[in-house]
């Protein structure tokens, strides 16, 4: 058996047509059509004629038609149809969908309602205390099923034991095809025939998200080709509310022998209970939805921005946009090396990177950023999305310092996990996308452009000029101009053109408050750059003199000074004041 659903301009009809097998019907505009349709003035008085079988149906187009049918695209005579194909006149689409169900001309419900809750309000329970001790077990069933198919299960036992009306229960939902699916169901008695959720009344109350009563009359049901022979005198589907899935709760029993109005009460009261108990559901699995994304989004962001997004996780502030952003680029030193090393214990070996990572992505966190992309033993973090801010890149750089405080913290104490851990970092401020990737259920946020670029390359040079964290120009402005000198300062280093980069760049090193690093006082600083500045200017005996002042345990002068030393304190003839590295740095 199948039906025909009906669109015109797009638009679906509340009209539809039951198709029975070996019955051959003439669909038109005129009113002796048994297929009639009045809507659209293109098709003819008798166009189409439609024989049924069991497996499909033909469609053959009469001699009468004025107008064309079309079928896949194509203009047809006739054509031979299958559920979910459609064919087309005029204005008007006619889409072909099996009946498996109870949708047929024999069972049709002698009532369907659309059930107002407002007056359902006004319901009361005649078996109040039953019903509560049914619901005083539901937060333990919503509770103790991990996965949805235990959720039915339970649900459905439930449901039968609070509505002594029902004799059959299903949880059931909607396919991608508009086609019933029954997820779970159950029946309080076994009479040999299963019981077969309506299509109709499921797709009428999905589409308008109410509960839809359906009572069919028994003397339109006596054919026992029909299910309604199984003795179901009356079912109603009440959708869950607040779902981004689409299920629903369908009831059905027997008609009762009392009076018409005391079984309508009843039966008000069950739709009453069904829909207390489906928003309750509903409500508490909208909520542990929404607590999995925001426990996934944690690991992203940091909880100002996770305010921003509200409870409702506006992702469209989420979507892949072009910005001002920072990266951070850190990396742990040696870790190649320190992995053929510990082959033997590579679990162990896993264990600490883990907790390294855990320390630059807490600390990324902490400071309003975005953690992107894990590279092995590196963390990507970066700051400007999806919420600018002015802070951006002094956050970035206060994230650094945190990382690199909390990594000399654990290389003081012999006894922690992360005794022997370096790290480098690379901050680098530029125009780049940033954005969400992946599923409404599972979101990853990455950031693209040739700023991420150069913060690893900067993050690779700190090996080389021997510091623990290196910034672009815009940071040391930002740094000189805008942080106080008891959080952190800055030291420019050296103009360098990095291997396979075009344009020259200021490097800097971004250093800790005189407090927490008093082996390197601001003086200390002010010499290293009269070093740097004589170094550029090709007066490397004066610059040897103001690099030797640091203090023998402070690094950042060694790469200048093997490079003086190497040509005998003489800059060359050609010196330009670039650094141009040879190869990548690694």
């Amino acid at each position: 058996m199948f039906r025909l659903l009906a669109f015109f301009d797009g638009r679906r009809l509340d009209r539809e047509f039951l198709l029975i097998a070996n019955t051959t019907y003439v669909l038109g505009r005129a009113e002796d059509a048994g297929l009639q349709t009045t809507w659209d003035e293109r098709i003819s008085r008798r166009h189409v004629e439609i024989q049924a079988s069991g497996e499909g149906v033909e469609i053959r187009r009469l001699t009468d038609a004025s107008n064309p049918v079309y079928f896949d695209g194509s203009e047809v005579t006739s054509a031979s149809l299958s559920t979910g194909q459609s064919f087309v006149i005029g204005s008007s689409r006619f889409e072909l969908q099996q009946v498996t169900q109870t949708d047929s001309p024999g069972n049709d419900a002698g009532q369907q309602m659309a059930i107002d809750r407002q007056q359902l309000q006004r319901v009361r329970y005649d078996d109040a205390a039953k019903r509560i001790e049914v619901l005083t077990s539901l937060p333990a069933v919503i509770r103790e099923s991990g996965i949805e198919r235990d959720l039915h299960v339970r649900l459905a036992s439930l449901l039968l034991a609070g509505i002594q009306n029902a004799d059959g229960v299903a949880i059931v939902g909607l396919s991608d095809h508009l086609r019933p699916r029954v997820f779970h169901q159950e029946q309080r008695f076994e009479t040999g025939v299963s019981m077969q959720p309506s299509v109709r009344l499921i797709s009428n109350a999905m589409e308008q998200q109410t509960t839809i009563l359906h009572v069919w009359d028994k003397a339109q049901t006596a054919n026992s080709e029909y299910t309604q022979v199984a003795g179901f005198g009356w079912a109603f589907c009440t959708p869950f509310a607040d779902l981004s899935t689409d299920r629903a709760l369908y009831i059905t029993g027997r008609s009762e022998p009392d009076s018409h109005d005391a079984g309508e009460r009843r039966l008000h009261a069950d739709i009453k209970f069904t829909e207390f108990i489906a928003d309750i559901v509903g409500s508490l699995q909208r909520q542990r939805r929404l607590e999995r994304q925001q426990s996934g989004l944690r690991q992203f962001f940091s909880p100002p921005i996770l305010e921003a997004l509200g409870r409702d996780l506006d992702t469209s502030l989420l979507e892949p946009r072009e910005c001002d952003v920072t990266v951070l680029f850190c990396d742990l030193r040696g870790f190649s090396h320190r992995a053929e090393e510990e082959s033997d214990n590579l679990t162990g070996l896993l264990e600490r990177v883990s907790l390294a990572l855990e320390v630059m992505t807490s600390q990324i966190l902490r400071f309003g950023g975005v953690t992107g992309d894990f590279q092995g033993d590196a963390a990507l973090g970066f700051w400007g999305w999806p919420i600018s801010s002015e802070e951006s890149p002094l956050n970035a750089c206060r994230a650094a310092l945190a990382i690199r405080e909390e990594f000399a913290k654990a290389q003081a104490d012999p006894n922690h996990p992360l005794k022997d851990f370096e790290t480098s970092i690379g901050i680098a401020h530029g125009r780049a996308v940033a954005g969400k990737i992946g599923t409404r259920e599972q979101v990853k946020v990455t950031v693209f452009g040739p700023v991420v670029n150069l913060a690893s390359r900067l993050e690779s040079m700190t090996r080389e000029l021997h510091v623990s964290v290196l910034i672009d120009p815009y940071l040391d402005q930002q740094i000189r101009e805008k942080m106080s000198p008891a959080e952190g300062r800055v030291r420019r280093l050296l103009q360098v053109l990095p291997y396979g980069m075009d344009r020259p760049l200021w490097v800097s090193e971004l250093v800790p408050s005189e407090q927490r690093l008093p082996l390197l006082t601001d003086q200390h600083l002010a010499d290293f750059e009269k070093g740097v500045s004589s170094f550029i200017a090709g007066q490397w005996s004066d610059a040897w003199k103001y690099l030797h002042r640091m203090p023998a345990e402070d690094r950042a002068q060694d790469y200048l000074s093997m490079m003086i030393t190497q040509q005998d304190r003489k800059a060359p003839s050609d010196w330009d004041g670039i650094v141009r590295m040879k190869k990548k740095s690694s």
